[in-house]
């Protein structure tokens, strides 16, 4: 198979299964708006901080490790398979400590989020339970990111989408046929991490597997190594919680919880168009990194140059989609008929989804930089638009256009970012 088919079959595999990791998300959402309303989706997003903290630490770790693994393998095959142990035993010792601060600081976490006594009332086991499983979270994305770079990526898909359906249907199961309420959405979703680490225990116990564990002590040496070129997918996990974070204070500042739940609705449809492009970013990285590490240059650029035609055409697709059929996808997690979130959703929805159309680009460009050992460039890209800019962008357009200036901050924070990529492209064409 040549390199342009490899990456499309990478890509695609990876596409859809980060969109399927995203879409437990959206059936949390459903299932809780028909189940508690407004305020139960207000709840939900004051959480999501917590999730993508988790997420993102994950993808640090794992994602950073099994990028590292592939460069290293070229030169250094022993110290290469000590990243997979290493990896998996942070995951474990950082998710024992979230699951303690879940278990016995709930609703202080909570309050920190911006959650108010209704949202304490119906948030706080919620967040209890979800956490009791941050282990599992933490090392789902080493388990998924190894099998992936071991050439296995169908069974990578596999793990996140039944995992992913699994949640979907216990949803169901848990709060409505069960009568669990909240409680029932936190436990499909915890365990569902699980069911994703059994699938790939598939790959991991056949013949065709490469990865081992080895017992050693911790080493922070190799996890700084790895936290270097795993910088790119901390931020674009951890960028959906900071910006959700300060979206939700100013919301709350500007509006109360009618405009959090609003922002409830369409965060977490954005967190479909977000797992599309990183599903477009880890989908080049084993082939860049191998590329890379072979001296290829030839392949590394068609890598890129075919990776970002990719994610140019996907954006284009799905900003024209949510444009077509913004009032029907707010209506479907709008179950009380609320005439308040909808006036608001409908057209923060059409707004910040434009920031796709640049995000695109600026996602498979940080990830490709770290594919291809380039971690100055790809932190840069990710923490501008992750972190520094949409803050910024965030607080300074609120003040000028109140609510629609929030809606504002994604896509002029992409185009600022877009061009800090420009510039990054420029000088390392110049080094050349």
């Amino acid at each position: 198979m040549n390199v342009g088919k490899k990456l499309r079959k990478f890509i695609f595999l990876n596409v859809f299964a980060m969109m399927g990791m995203s879409c437990y998300i959206l059936a949390d959402t459903f299932f809780i708006s028909v189940a508690n309303g407004t305020l139960g989706i207000a709840a939900l997003n004051l959480t999501l901080p917590v999730y993508g903290l988790l997420f993102a630490i994950g993808s640090l770790i794992g994602i950073g490790s099994a990028t590292r693994y592939s460069l290293c393998k070229m030169t250094d095959n022993e110290t290469s398979k000590l990243y997979f142990s290493n990896a998996l035993m942070f995951a474990v010792l950082i998710g024992i400590g979230f699951t303690l601060l879940g278990n016995f600081f709930p609703a202080e976490i909570l309050k920190l989020m911006g959650a108010d006594a209704d949202i304490l009332s119906i948030g706080t086991e919620y967040l209890q339970i979800a956490m009791l499983f941050s282990p599992f979270f933490i090392a789902n994305y080493t388990f998924t990111a190894f099998v992936r770079n071991d050439n296995a990526p169908n069974i990578a898909m596999a793990a996140t989408l039944l995992s992913s359906l699994f949640n979907i249907v216990f949803d169901y199961v848990f709060m409505f046929p069960m009568h669990m309420g909240m409680r029932g959405a936190a436990l499909a979703t915890g365990v569902s991490p699980i069911i994703s680490i059994g699938i790939c225990m598939i790959h991991y116990l056949s013949k065709k597997n490469t990865i081992v564990f080895k017992w050693h002590l911790p080493s922070f040496k190799l996890l700084a190594s790895a936290a270097g070129l795993g910088v790119v997918a901390f931020v674009g996990e951890i960028a959906n919680s900071i910006t959700t974070l300060v979206f939700n204070f100013i919301l709350l500042a500007l509006s109360g919880n009618n405009a959090v739940a609003a922002y409830g609705v369409i965060a977490n449809i954005a967190l479909v168009g977000t797992a599309i492009f990183n599903g477009v970013s880890q989908g080049l990285q084993p082939l860049a990194s191998t590329s890379y590490g072979h001296g290829d240059k030839e392949d590394v650029k068609k890598i890129l140059r075919q990776s970002l035609v990719i994610a140019v055409i996907l954006s284009i697709v799905l900003v024209s989609a949510v444009w077509v059929f913004a009032q029907g996808l707010v209506g479907i997690f709008n179950s009380a008929q609320s005439a308040e979130l909808a006036k608001v959703a409908v057209p923060g929805l059409r707004i910040y989804f434009l920031g796709f159309l640049v995000a695109a680009v600026n996602i498979v460009l940080a990830g490709f930089f770290s594919a291809t050992g380039q971690a100055l460039a790809s932190s840069l890209i990710a923490v501008s638009r992750g972190i520094i800019v949409i803050s910024l962008m965030a607080f300074m357009l609120s003040k000028l256009f109140g609510v629609t200036g929030v809606w504002m901050a994604f896509p002029v924070t992409e185009v600022v970012t877009f061009g800090i990529a420009m510039g990054i492209q420029c000088v390392s064409k110049r080094k050349e």
